[in-house]
């Protein structure tokens, strides 16, 4: 009896929140789609062409086969 009081205590205990990971590189957009960085574009830049350098600009969405882990580590992002 005390053991299931002890277990429900801890478990009531176990705050829901974001990854503050997550939150700092990805964007929620007002449609459910979710904004990533480009990745290869960071350093060792003189061994890559200027026209894979330049397709490497910008955001784009992450793929929808990724969005359940989105929706896993941004909880309260409503996805």
């Amino acid at each position: 009896m005390l053991a299931d009081f002890i277990v429900d205590f801890l478990v009531a205990q176990i705050k829901v929140g974001s990854n503050s990971l997550f939150l700092q590189r990805f964007r929620v957009r007002p449609g459910g789609t979710v904004k990533r960085g480009q990745a290869f574009k960071r350093h060792i830049l003189t061994k890559k062409t200027t026209k894979n350098k330049r397709q490497l600009r910008g955001a784009v969405n992450v793929h929808e086969t990724n969005m359940g882990h989105m929706a896993q580590m941004l909880p309260f992002a409503g996805l």
